[in-house]
């Protein structure tokens, strides 16, 4: 069975997450969308929430689950015994970064866990999580950035316009 992880921090989930989940789906008789919880960072929604809302989003997707981990993702590879880490990349300006992480976790696990890189649709290429919460803390539209429940969810926690977008 060939298996892969898709980490990131889905704060929030956007629709080129959601473009990479489907296609990854389709290359691998496993996925496991795992929700980074990075004590660095200060997320909109918690960990708890990003996974229900990762369940949710997914639920039409038969081979895909949902999880979250902390510390080091070679070692949540090597303990789910996945030897594949799919990234998604959105531009140039991304590669250099992943690259670099693909590396370093392909040293860390002695070779035995590889990256492989899925460039965003085009309709999805300008997306990132951090321009979905500026653009809602400002009362935007993101509607065009995010599944109907994630933009509900958003405007609630920033306290903004409760359109009955869900």
């Amino acid at each position: 069975m060939k298996k892969a992880i898709y980490p990131g921090s889905f704060d929030p989930l956007t629709l080129g997450h959601m473009d990479v989940i489907t296609r990854a789906a389709g290359m691998f008789d496993h996925i496991i969308v795992s929700v980074l919880n990075n004590n660095e960072k200060s997320p909109l929604f918690s960990v708890e929430e990003r996974v229900t809302i990762l369940k949710e989003e997914t639920r039409q997707l038969p081979n895909v689950t949902v999880d979250s981990f902390s510390g080091l993702l070679i070692n949540y590879a090597q303990k789910k015994d996945v030897h594949v880490i799919i990234r998604g990349l959105r531009a140039i300006t991304d590669f250099e970064y992943e690259l670099q992480m693909a590396q370093t976790n392909r040293i860390l696990s002695n070779g035995k866990v590889d990256t492989v890189f899925l460039t965003t649709s085009l309709e999805y290429a300008y997306l990132s999580s951090s321009s979905v919460r500026q653009i809602a803390s400002f009362d935007g539209d993101i509607s065009m950035c995010v599944p109907p429940i994630v933009a509900g969810a958003v405007y609630r926690k920033y306290g903004l316009r409760q359109q009955d977008i869900e």
